[in-house]
């Protein structure tokens, strides 16, 4: 790589680098003696997923690789001197555990009541960092398993979460220094995972199925139609199978086969729209609620994000560069008939809205979305060059949170989405 451009900026507190490598955004920040590096990464590619790694084993990095995409889906890598130790985080961190240890460690998963009390023992300041893997060195140290099947289910877990990571159009990464496991159980090359993944994902892509996850859960929707097309044994099958309540990789690992082959069996069903691939929650960790909560803020952070929906480019590429100047995700939609639909794909946190659209108005926009659940504690600001005393009660009438006034005031955008933020957490 060659540095193209490069400036820092030096405080008594914090030192702050900012560099251009083959068009990658970098930056780097040191502070209380924890270095922290952020990279975005368009098509993260395993050609690039080898030169990022490469460089990361060059510096002999130890630490904490966290990834998420532009979903703010999430994934941490854990690493020492270059290599990989443990990865965990994505949509289902917890059935991607269960999985592994059905495949390689079947007798822990009987000893259930062990296994929470076990997890109760983790102290609360050792929550951010992964308890599946603490829970493998507890059971060597016991003898209930041996190293050699912790390291298989160590291997399986990165493969998948590199495939998962591979599947992201873009990604976010940031490498912290700070908050190691132990190296006792596995320490992997980077390189050989990487192949082994992109094997998975050039299989993937050749089933035809890339455009899909294989987190999904396939559920039966049209029984009867479904009955007619296969025998009696065949649909008894399927009916106990398609419970919507198991994934592609779930399944896989219940029928034996690879997820490949699973996905390619129903696909002639999904296509005839017999048979659905819907969105499934994870499962929760195998401990009480209080503990359960920490543990998946552990596993998965969220990475706060705002949305500016308004006609005008140039207001969009105003609040996206004040927006991400301060430390937050941002997405944009210019036509109004799409933003409900955008929104509800990207959930934020806080929403600015144009009162001023073509072929609708924010007062439409916000009345609809404060019907929808997920919305109605969302902050809803009013963004409009109109600020009279009507339109800011019709703004309240439609339920928009506050009311912020065009030219568009840095000061104000960062202070509103502070003020409503701090308020929400």
């Amino acid at each position: 790589m060659t540095e193209t451009s490069s400036l820092k900026h030096m405080t008594e507190s914090s030192v702050t680098i900012v560099f251009i490598l083959d068009r990658k955004f970098a930056m780097t920040t040191a502070k209380d003696g924890i270095s922290h590096t952020r990279t975005r990464i368009q098509q993260f590619t395993a050609i690039k997923q080898l030169e990022f790694f490469e460089s990361l084993k060059k510096d002999k990095f130890s630490g904490q690789l966290a990834i998420s995409d532009a979903q703010d889906t999430s994934w941490v890598f854990y690493m020492y001197l270059g290599r990989i130790v443990y990865a965990t985080g994505g949509n289902h961190p917890v059935r991607r555990w269960r999985r592994h240890l059905v495949a390689y460690c079947p007798q822990r998963l009987a000893h259930f009541d062990e296994i929470q009390a076990e997890l109760t023992k983790i102290p609360e300041e050792a929550c951010r960092i992964s308890w599946e893997y603490k829970l493998l060195s507890v059971w060597i140290d016991q003898n209930k398993i041996t190293r050699e099947q912790a390291a298989r289910v160590i291997k399986a877990t990165v493969i998948e979460v590199l495939f998962d990571v591979t599947q992201a159009m873009e990604v976010f990464c940031e490498t912290v220094k700070d908050n190691l496991l132990s190296t006792r159980l596995a320490l992997i090359e980077a390189e050989q995972i990487i192949n082994e993944a992109g094997k998975l994902w050039h299989a993937w892509q050749s089933a035809k199925v890339a455009d899909r996850s294989p987190d999904l859960s396939p559920v039966i929707r049209q029984p009867e139609a479904l009955k007619k097309r296969t025998s009696p044994q065949v649909f008894q099958n399927l009916s106990q199978l398609l419970d919507g309540q198991q994934t592609l990789r779930d399944l896989s690992v219940r029928m034996r086969r690879d997820v490949v082959t699973v996905t390619r069996s129903l696909l002639p069903y999904v296509q005839l729209g017999l048979v659905q691939l819907v969105n499934v929650n994870d499962i929760p960790p195998p401990v009480s609620p209080p503990l359960a909560n920490k543990l998946s803020k552990a596993i998965t952070p969220h990475r706060i994000l705002i949305a500016c929906i308004d006609d005008s480019p140039a207001i969009c590429q105003t609040m996206e560069q004040i927006v991400t100047s301060a430390g937050y995700q941002f997405v944009s939609e210019m036509d109004g008939l799409r933003a409900i639909a955008v929104l509800l794909s990207r959930k934020p946190d806080l929403i600015f809205l144009d009162l001023i659209m073509p072929n609708t108005n924010g007062y439409e926009i916000c009345t609809q979305l404060r019907k929808l659940s997920f919305f109605k504690n969302t902050p809803i600001v009013i963004v409009t060059g109109n600020d009279g005393i009507i339109d800011r009660v019709r703004s309240k009438m439609a339920g928009s949170t506050d009311f912020i006034s065009k030219p568009i005031n840095r000061e104000i955008v960062v202070d509103t989405v502070n003020k409503y933020l701090k308020q929400n957490v």
